[in-house]
C-alpha cells in the first residue's frame, strides 16, 4: 500500500453533503460551516473562490477545487461581489442579518438556489470528517487546491451531476462514494503534479525504489513489530542505508515515522466511541492500552481520554 492510499484508506464520506447550486449572477455565498473539507466543480458558468487569506482564485467551466477548512471562504460570480447568503456549522443557511434561507432557495432534491436554469450550476460535496488521519492529508494541503480543466478531467463529474437530484434507496451511499472517487481522483492529479514542488516528503518519497517499498510495508502492517533491521531486510538493503536514505527523504527514521503513523490511526480509532482503548492498542502496534496511553501522552502531550474529549467537543 503506498502513502498516499493508506492516508485516503481510513476516513471515508460517510452521510456527507452534497448540492447543486444555481444561481444568476450576481451571486455570492459566505462559508462558514468549519467544514474539514469541501469539493467544488462548476458544470455551468464560472465563479470564483476567495480564501480568508490569499488572493483569489477563479474557478472555471470543468476546474475542480478542494477547499481545506475550516477557515472561512466565499463563493462568487466576481471577487468583489458582496455575500448574499451564509452558510453556518450544520449546513443551514440565513442572510448576512440572520433570515432562514434554506426554504426560501430550496429547488428540489438536493438543488438550491434562485432558479434551476440558471446560468451558473455548481456541484458541490462537503466532509464532516475529524479523524486524525485524514488530518495527516489535510495538513499537507493548500487552502485552496485548484485543477483546471486542462490539466484534470474525469468522467466522475458527469456521473456525480446525474446521480446528485436523485432521490431513490441508498443514494447517499451512492453519493459519498462517488464524491470520495472524486476525491481520490483529483489528489492523486494534484500530489502527481506537484511532486517535486509543495508535495509533502512521504509522497516524493514513494517514487523511491527502497523508500517506497519500506513505506508501502509500514502502512500495509503497522501493527507488526517491526525493526529497522526486519525493515531493511525486506527493503533489500543494509540496515544504516535504508536508516540514512529513509531520513533523508521523509525527514525522520523509520521507526519515529512508524509511531506518527500508529498515533494517527489510533487518533482515528479513538473517535469511534464504541472503540476501547485496549481494542485500539492492539490494532495499531501496541500490546496494551497503557504502552499506548504512554506512546500517546508522550508524543502527542495528552492520553488518548482527553484526546477522544476534545475531538468530541471539536466534532459537536
Amino acid at each position: 500500500m503506498d502513502a498516499l492510499a493508506a492516508l485516503l484508506t481510513g476516513p471515508r464520506a460517510q452521510g456527507a453533503f452534497l448540492l447543486r447550486s444555481v444561481f444568476d449572477p450576481p451571486w455570492a455565498i459566505r462559508i462558514e460551516d468549519r467544514a474539514p473539507l469541501t469539493v467544488l466543480t462548476t458544470v455551468r458558468g464560472d465563479g470564483w473562490i476567495v480564501p480568508a487569506g490569499g488572493p483569489p482564485v477563479p474557478l472555471r467551466v470543468g476546474d475542480l477545487a478542494i477547499v481545506r477548512g475550516p477557515e472561512p471562504y466565499t463563493v462568487a460570480d466576481r471577487p468583489e461581489t458582496a455575500p448574499q447568503v451564509v452558510i453556518h456549522p450544520g449546513q443551514v443557511s440565513t442572510t448576512p442579518a440572520g433570515e432562514r434561507m434554506c426554504e426560501k432557495l430550496d429547488r428540489g432534491v438536493r438543488t438550491w438556489g434562485t432558479a434551476r436554469d440558471a446560468s451558473t450550476v455548481l456541484l458541490s460535496g462537503t466532509y464532516q470528517l475529524h479523524g486524525e488521519v485524514s488530518g495527516r492529508l489535510l495538513r499537507a494541503l493548500p487552502p485552496v487546491l485548484r485543477l483546471s480543466a486542462e490539466e484534470w478531467s474525469s468522467p466522475l463529474v458527469g456521473l456525480l451531476e446525474a446521480e446528485i437530484g436523485r432521490d431513490e434507496p441508498g443514494q447517499e451511499a451512492v453519493l459519498d462514494r462517488l464524491l470520495d472517487l472524486l476525491l481520490i481522483s483529483a489528489l492523486r492529479c494534484w500530489f502527481s503534479r506537484d511532486a517535486g514542488g509543495h508535495a509533502p516528503a512521504w509522497y516524493r518519497a514513494h517514487a523511491d525504489a527502497v523508500v517506497g517499498r519500506a513505506l508501502g510495508l509500514l502502512h500495509s502492517d503497522p501493527a507488526r513489530a517491526w525493526t529497522v533491521h526486519e525493515l531493511a531486510a525486506e527493503a533489500g538493503v543494509s540496515r544504516a542505508a535504508l536508516a540514512r536514505r529513509f531520513t533523508d527523504l521523509v525527514g525522520e527514521p523509520p521507526m519515529a515515522y512508524l509511531t506518527h503513523w500508529r498515533l494517527a490511526q489510533a487518533a482515528d480509532l479513538l473517535a469511534e466511541p464504541d472503540a476501547t482503548l485496549t481494542a485500539v492498542a492492539r490494532r495499531v502496534g501496541y500490546g496494551s492500552g497503557f504502552a499506548l496511553s504512554a506512546a500517546f501522552k508522550r508524543v502527542r502531550g495528552l492520553s488518548p481520554q482527553q484526546f477522544r474529549e476534545q475531538a468530541g467537543a471539536a466534532a459537536g
